[in-house]
């Protein structure tokens, strides 16, 4: 009875090990294909660089200056941003953002030296990428935010922070910053 025992053991064992390559095919087959490989994953590539900011600033003969280092991470599939205010301002930040498949957005988050979150989600269409969010304020209003970058060129282009309290109707532009290449 031991004998057989030991018999049907070691037959249930050499099919497991015969069939092992097989399901292991078969699962690198089923594999899905790399999402970071979507035409739509390419379409933040305008933003990926170094490049030299200017902005108003605060009196109407000043400008403001600062720089942005945006570049691809994660095997490709993420896009992260390094902002700095150079002397112009104290705000640094960074930024990731990545397609993702599931929603068939963009997603960004952002976070700072100033304690900042913000979590935005948008698409590019016409010719300018636009990543929103909206939020509720401390007295209970509800503002909506948004990133537009439009104008885009190959060496410049032109990138505002916008804000609606109408629900999106009208926006107002708060910080226009345009970006140009270094070169």
């Amino acid at each position: 009875m031991l004998g057989q025992l030991m018999i049907r053991m070691l037959a249930v064992f050499s099919l497991a090990v015969m069939t092992l390559p097989q399901l292991h095919a078969q699962q690198v087959s089923a594999a899905p294909q790399n999402p970071c490989a979507s035409p739509q994953q390419k379409q933040l590539d305008f933003w990926v660089g170094e490049w030299e900011l200017t902005w108003p600033g605060e009196k109407p003969s000043e400008t403001g200056h600062g720089t942005n280092s945006i570049k691809r991470i994660m095997d490709g599939c993420v896009v992260q941003e390094n902002f700095s205010g150079g002397d112009s301002m104290h705000l640094r930040g960074i930024s990731v953002s990545t397609f993702d498949v599931r929603s068939g957005r963009w997603k960004q988050t952002w976070v700072d030296n100033e304690g900042g979150y913000l979590d935005f989600t948008g698409d590019f269409a016409n010719g300018q990428m636009i990543l929103q969010r909206e939020f509720t304020q401390k007295d209970g209003a509800r503002v909506m935010q948004r990133m537009v970058w439009k104008n885009i060129s190959a060496t410049e282009m032109d990138w505002n922070w916008e804000a609606s309290r109408d629900g999106g109707k009208t926006w107002q532009v708060n910080w226009p910053i345009h970006y140009k290449r270094k070169s």
